[in-house]
């Protein structure tokens, strides 16, 4: 059942959300935001499923189109309209993000190529987006581990009545119990897209697939569950919002990353034999071509292969 979505299934639940929006200009109604949640979840659900497919069924490197990329960009952009809708249903934003998704779609179903790219720039792409992701996830949660050192020394020189010199000061807890939730709630969908990348990496990779029981694979996923459950309470639970707590939560998210990062380095774990695997593809031993041919040592370009 869930093989025969198309675009246009999640395309009409986006309209339909559209529309909602738009009706915003004419009246007034306590149901419409539940409905507009409701359908613009539901083309989410679909869109999902349909890129799903798309990866299971590629007959090259999986989500490594033009057609692919635009409709991943698409994706991004409704999940973000949704969240944002979801905790602030009296906003308008959809106005301007869901012409942008349609833009994308059109783009994707109408102009993009749907031919998968080659198997070494897929790596490479697929690769720089994992790496980059993962890598931006650590920052935020090291800026989020910094705010909430912060605040807790901040907290005790104004509960000890500790007065700060004009050499030194630290930002307002106000400012920091800020920068401590930003960080949770920007950190867990940098690792959600970093997560997403190595999934795809590991498919583009067969037969050399890193196993899903690797060490590094199952402390990624758990740092990531750990970052989306960390955001949520920090979003969802009011006395969060408004103590300390969100501080303690930041130094334990930057607790489990720590712990990614050292398996990573010390752990025996598959990923090194895998990216050597991949430059392997990317730079042949030898000269050798992907398909078989080899390239003559200091000839120049133009002159005649070998074999």
């Amino acid at each position: 059942m869930l093989s025969g979505v198309s675009i246009m299934c999640f395309t009409a639940s986006y309209a339909v959300a559209l529309a909602l929006e738009v009706t915003r200009f004419f009246f007034r109604s306590s149901v419409r935001g539940m409905v507009m949640i409701g359908f613009a979840a539901a083309g989410l659900f679909a869109h999902t499923v349909f890129l799903w497919n798309r990866a299971v069924h590629a007959t090259g490197a999986p989500l490594s189109s033009q057609q692919d990329w635009y409709l991943i960009s698409a994706w991004i952009f409704m999940a973000g309209y949704l969240y944002v809708t979801c905790w602030q249903r009296k906003t308008s934003m959809g106005l301007f993000v869901l012409p942008v998704v349609f833009s994308l779609i059109g783009a994707a179903a109408w102009f993009a190529d749907p031919r998968p790219f080659d198997i070494e720039p897929a790596i490479e792409i697929w690769g720089m987006a994992h790496g980059v992701s993962i890598l931006l996830s650590t920052v935020v949660v090291l800026v989020g581990f910094l705010s909430g050192l912060m605040y807790l020394f901040q907290a005790y020189l104004l509960k000890h009545k500790v007065i700060a010199s004009g050499f030194f000061r630290l930002p307002s807890l106000e400012w920091l119990q800020l920068m401590n939730r930003r960080a949770m709630l920007v950190a867990a969908p940098l690792m959600g897209v970093g997560v997403l990348a190595g999934v795809v990496l590991n498919f583009i990779h067969q037969p050399h697939q890193l196993p899903w029981k690797d060490p590094l694979s199952l402390i990624t996923l758990i740092a990531f569950a750990w970052l989306v459950g960390a955001g949520l309470v920090s979003s969802l639970y009011q006395p969060m919002r408004h103590s300390r707590k969100v501080a303690y939560l930041t130094l334990l998210s930057f607790l489990v990353l720590a712990a990614m990062l050292g398996v990573g380095l010390f752990a025996g774990t598959q990923h090194r034999k895998l990216q050597a695997t991949s430059s392997g593809l990317r730079h042949p031993p030898g000269g050798a071509l992907p398909s078989g041919k080899l390239v003559s040592v200091g000839r120049f370009p133009g002159s005649e292969e070998l074999g």
